[in-house]
């Protein structure tokens, strides 16, 4: 078979922490959820013209045409796996995405080269249910989808004599309500789903979706710190639940009212309660480190005020 230049799009698709599943299921119950969880890979990457060049284990290398259509393919898969119904004996998964675009050589439905080596390598940096790119994909994005995508920091990858530039693929809802300080919020508090209240430099925020914050001026909290990375970390609504993830260089400090800190890097955790989040350095090993309060309150019981 004849091998020939061509320019594309590859993805990586990995399950996260799947060694746990195995652990919590068994061999037979993990590998068919897993089964299902790549066929779901499947039939997206063929719905956008891509295709599956082999599975790995937990995972799947796709190739598309185009940029568009990987980071299109990347948001359906991940949104198809959240609205996974969670059947009775089937576990919550969730997946890692990575993608570059560049040159490869093809044969037939084969794809070789530094392309493929950089796209696995982005796939690893990302944490479970986020997608990130290179800078040659994101350029190669149409207008409409560049809007979607934020930049992160310049990380080091494994292979690569510099640090290169990652941008993550925003496939949630991002949704807020700002309110005022001192300003009543019992009409939100009326609704049947919780929400998460945070408090920063004396500004207070109801959430009911998504936020994100660091240093850069397009985060919906901004944090002024050399420490803080300039997109250092979201937190994302999934059901009824808070989930803070991690994206930055130095780190993500959690303490959880009466609890002790918790460090997150390139890791999530689940809000529960009350506490305080800092960003990029320990507020025990610097006080005057710039920190987000959260408040995890519902309709049925609301925290205390």
């Amino acid at each position: 078979m004849t091998r020939e230049k061509a320019s594309l799009a590859v993805l990586f698709a990995d399950v996260s922490d799947s060694t746990r599943l195995y652990e919590k299921m068994g061999d037979t119950g993990a590998f068919g959820q897993i089964q299902e969880c790549l066929q779901l890979l499947t039939d997206v990457t063929q719905r956008f013209g891509g295709w599956v060049v082999k599975t790995i284990g937990d995972g799947a290398m796709c190739a598309f045409e185009n940029a568009d259509a990987a980071a299109q393919a990347a948001m359906e898969m991940q949104k198809g796996l959240s609205q996974r119904p969670a059947n009775r004996g089937k576990a919550k998964l969730t997946i890692r995405i990575g993608f570059h675009f560049g040159n490869v050589l093809r044969e037939g439905r084969d794809v070789y080269g530094d392309t493929v080596n950089t796209a696995s390598r982005v796939a690893g940096l990302a944490a479970a249910g986020q997608i990130l790119m290179t800078e040659a994909a994101r350029a190669k994005l149409s207008h409409e989808m560049q809007s979607q995508v934020r930049s992160l920091e310049a990380l080091p990858v494994k292979g690569k004599a510099e640090a290169i530039d990652v941008y993550e693929l925003q496939w949630h809802n991002i949704g807020t309500a700002t309110l005022v300080p001192g300003r009543s919020i019992n009409s939100l508090l009326n609704l049947a789903e919780p929400q998460l209240r945070l408090v920063h430099n004396g500004k207070e925020t109801v959430f009911r979706n998504s936020v994100t914050f660091g240093r850069e001026a397009g985060n919906d909290i901004i944090i002024v710190s050399k420490v803080a990375s300039r997109n250092h970390a979201y937190i994302d609504k999934r059901k009824d639940k808070f989930i803070l993830i991690d994206r930055s260089s130095n780190g993500t400090y959690v303490t959880v009212s009466g609890g002790k800190e918790l460090v997150l890097r390139r890791e999530e955790f689940t809000l529960y309660g009350s506490g305080v989040i800092a960003l990029g350095e320990s507020q025990r090993a610097r006080p005057d480190t710039p920190t987000i309060q959260f408040y995890l309150e519902s309709a049925q019981s609301p925290a205390a005020r």
